[in-house]
């Protein structure tokens, strides 16, 4: 089972050429399951529908509940932004969870539960945007306890491990994203699992994007400990997005992949 994340960058830059660079690098992929962050709507419609229809895919949709300062950045009240899950199987549940914030950091992040009807056991997959201000690890705890409340709620009934993927606005050695190591489940990181060696900076210097920016991991894909025969075990995890698709880089953060045992 191939697990992917990633954070679209909105509306942001030159989005419609980003738009198909997407999906080239996703068709690419191959995914079975995709988080996905800063997911525009618009018109009646938006990007991971779009993005489903293109892949042969089924998807679900949560909009922010409070876009407004997003769109104070675009400077166009009519775009909204959301959170998604893309899935090679059914959607057969869904939760969207407002994450809690103080008012004053308000801008409408949530987590997105999402059970899907894989073959054989279904898959409990969640995925977040946490928030970003440089001097909010508090909040941003506060957020992943909501999280895990969560996971919590919605894992049981299938061997299958929670996949618990998304922006998490901090690198793996922070407390807020530590923390997830240490619930029940305990969410592990996929490159610990895979290739702890093997390059993983998703916020790169390399995108032209993002070129006075220092290197971090800040995108994330956890996973719970495995089922009966491995189940659900991480085997691989790789970055992908992070080049140029037709001279566009994708979006500002590069993709992060982890193939599970199934």
């Amino acid at each position: 089972m191939r697990i992917v994340t990633w954070n679209l960058w909105w509306r942001f830059g030159p989005w419609a050429d980003r738009q198909k660079a997407i999906c080239s690098v996703l068709r690419g992929l191959r995914p079975d399951v995709v988080g996905l962050q800063e997911v525009w709507s618009a018109d009646g419609t938006d990007l991971a529908e779009w993005l489903a229809g293109e892949l042969g895919l089924h998807h679900a949709y949560a909009p922010s509940p409070n876009p407004t300062r997003w769109q104070r950045r675009l400077g166009d009240d009519r775009v909204g932004i959301g959170t998604a899950v893309l899935s090679r199987w059914p959607v057969l549940e869904r939760a969207a969870l407002p994450l809690p914030v103080p008012p004053a950091l308000d801008d409408g992040r949530l987590a997105l539960y999402a059970r899907l009807d894989a073959p054989g056991h279904q898959v409990p997959f969640f995925t977040t945007h946490l928030t970003s201000a440089h001097d909010a690890a508090g909040v941003r705890r506060e957020q992943v306890e909501a999280l895990q409340d969560l996971v919590a709620a919605h894992r049981h009934g299938t061997a299958f491990p929670p996949v618990v993927t998304g922006d998490f606005n901090a690198g793996p050695d922070s407390a807020e994203v530590r923390l997830l190591g240490t619930g029940d489940p305990p969410l592990r990181d996929a490159w610990d699992q895979a290739d702890p060696g093997a390059p993983a900076a998703t916020w790169d210097p390399a995108n032209p994007y993002l070129s006075s920016m220092e290197p971090a991991r800040i995108d994330h894909i956890r996973v719970g400990p495995p089922g009966p025969g491995g189940l659900g075990r991480v085997r691989a995890a790789h970055r992908a997005g992070d080049g140029p698709v037709d001279g566009v880089w994708p979006s500002d953060h590069l993709a992060v992949v982890a193939d599970l045992g199934d």
